[in-house]
Order: C-alpha cells, then sequence, then structure tokens
C-alpha cells in the first residue's frame, strides 16, 4: 500500500519524504536561499486574561483586567510594529504579516502601513484565541478571511492559526475555504511540502519556526535578543552551505512587543544585514513561497 495515501501512526497529515530526497528548483532570480520573515500582529481583548505575560500574577492569583501585561503588549501596537516596519524597508524586505483579522478595525494604521510596504497578509484568527476554544472554527476562518479581503481588496491565500493550535478539523476547513497553505505544521521542514487534505484540493505547508522565533527566545526562554541573532546566523550558515544540493527557506518569525522594543530592534537589523549581505539570498512572503512550490510539483 502507498503510504503517501494513508496515515500513519507518527505522521499526521504529512506524507513523509527524506529531506535527501528532494531536489527542488532555484528560487526566481537563481537565488538557492529564500529569507521569510513572518510578523505577527494580534488583538488581545482587554476583558480576558492575557495570551502571553512579562510579569507573574501577583500573590493573590491572576487579575483581569491585567492591566501591566496588556500595557506590555500595546507597546507592539503602539510603538514597536513602526520600528519593525522601518527596519525591513531600510532593508528592502517584505514580510508575511499574521494578522488577527480585527487588527483591521481595532489597528487599521498597522494595515494601511502593511499593504503600502507590499506585505502580504495573512489570517491568524480573529482575536488571539486558539482553534480549540472557539464555538465555530467554520464562521471564524470564513470571518477572517472576510474581514482581510474587504480591508485590502486582495483575498488571502493562507494561515496561521493563534499558537499554532488546530483541532482535527481545522485543516480541512481551511482546504474547504479555499486557501492554499498552511504555516502550522511549517515547524517540521526548511522547505513547503504537502499536507493530505479531501476534496481534491492541494494545502502546502510553508515553514514557519519555533527556534528562530523571538516568543521561544525571548519570551519562553527568556533569553537576549543576542541569542536571536546568534540562531538566524547559525541557522543561516548551515541552510546555505545545505542550499548547493537543494534550495532551503529561513523563516524568522517576530512580535511588535518583543523584537520592536528599543534594546532589541538593533539586533533584527543586524540579522538582516549578515543574510542579505550574502549572494544568491531572496526575500519571499508564503504566498510566494507556495507558488514557487506549487509550480514545480504535483501532487
Amino acid at each position: 500500500m502507498d503510504t503517501a495515501h494513508r496515515t500513519l501512526l507518527s505522521h499526521g497529515p504529512m506524507p513523509y519524504l527524506p529531506s535527501p530526497a528532494r531536489r527542488l528548483a532555484a528560487f526566481p532570480g537563481g537565488s538557492r536561499l529564500a529569507l521569510h520573515l513572518i510578523v505577527n500582529v494580534e488583538t488581545w481583548v482587554y476583558e480576558k486574561p492575557m495570551p502571553r505575560a512579562a510579569l507573574p500574577p501577583p500573590a493573590s492569583g491572576g487579575t483581569v483586567p491585567d492591566v501591566p501585561n496588556f500595557a506590555w503588549y500595546q507597546y507592539g501596537q503602539r510603538v514597536g510594529i513602526w520600528r519593525l516596519f522601518d527596519t525591513l524597508a531600510k532593508h528592502r524586505a517584505r514580510a508575511t504579516l499574521s494578522i488577527n483579522s480585527s487588527v483591521c478595525t481595532e489597528y487599521p494604521a498597522i494595515v494601511e502601513r502593511a499593504t503600502a510596504e507590499g506585505w502580504e497578509l495573512m489570517p491568524h484568527g480573529v482575536v488571539q484565541r486558539t482553534m480549540s476554544n472557539v464555538e465555530d472554527e467554520r464562521a471564524v476562518i470564513a470571518q477572517a478571511i472576510d474581514e482581510l479581503q474587504a480591508a485590502t481588496g486582495t483575498r488571502p491565500r493562507g494561515w496561521l492559526g493563534p499558537a499554532l493550535v488546530e483541532t482535527p478539523r481545522t485543516l480541512q476547513l481551511l482546504a474547504d475555504a479555499g486557501l492554499d497553505y498552511c504555516c502550522d505544521w511549517g515547524p517540521a521542514d526548511d522547505v513547503p511540502f504537502d499536507l493530505q487534505v479531501a476534496g481534491g484540493r492541494r494545502m502546502i505547508a510553508i515553514p514557519y519556526p519555533i527556534e528562530t522565533n523571538d516568543i521561544v527566545v525571548c519570551a519562553v526562554e527568556k533569553h537576549s535578543a543576542e541569542e536571536l541573532y546568534a540562531r538566524c546566523v547559525a541557522a543561516f550558515d548551515q541552510l546555505a552551505a545545505e542550499s548547493a544540493s537543494s534550495p532551503k527557506i529561513l523563516p524568522i518569525a517576530l512580535h511588535p512587543y518583543l523584537t520592536g522594543t528599543a534594546h532589541r530592534i538593533a539586533v533584527l537589523d543586524r540579522i538582516l544585514t549578515y543574510v542579505l549581505g550574502h549572494a544568491d539570498v531572496c526575500v519571499m512572503t508564503a504566498g510566494e513561497l507556495t507558488d514557487w512550490y506549487l509550480a514545480q510539483t504535483t501532487q
């Protein structure tokens, strides 16, 4: 039986193909390595517990509203995102904007700037609430798509779930909604790959990082931003060497309330200077990576 078309115990919806077996064509312009920058902008609901915290709750327990942690996140909307815009523009680097669709009405200036910079907008739910905690996944997916399309005039093509959380139904619902790619499964590989969905559609997993992600480095593991620089540079060097045999992708995930702070933004500038200072490197969005992969593969 062809194992590519049945679910195996440890594979989930990912048909297994070892890295040495893949030989992909170069990126547009002949580049061998693509930098994929994902900037996450979210709506945290003031009247609910915060999705993440810089300060632990006081001895009396968590409180709602959680003023210090809400204010910490709000720094990203008010200040940090604008530093990210300016730093990426300095390097002529476009990003994929992973965005709760309510940002379109809560913080329209962010959507306007991202659109003006040529960034791709990717639905990230409606507010920062995992898909396992919403009442109607299908309705949330449809609302997120519709709100981004109404705000930008362009129908989005992919998805990143809040906290990368899915239910057993999520992937199929994304395919049924007509989306082409999903970043939730992106930590599994250095290049895109097919995910198994029904209905004759293709759903492509686009690389999304856990290790080269400022949430993990700065908020979870509590390292300084220098650790993010070290990881990104080390990852780049290894991927660049491997790209001689087949192209690779370096994904870097950023959050405005972390990398957009005054003490971290210069590190992002150094990362971009290092990576983009090499030949045979291009910057691509998730949709562009999807098109590159689809153009040379068949399922």
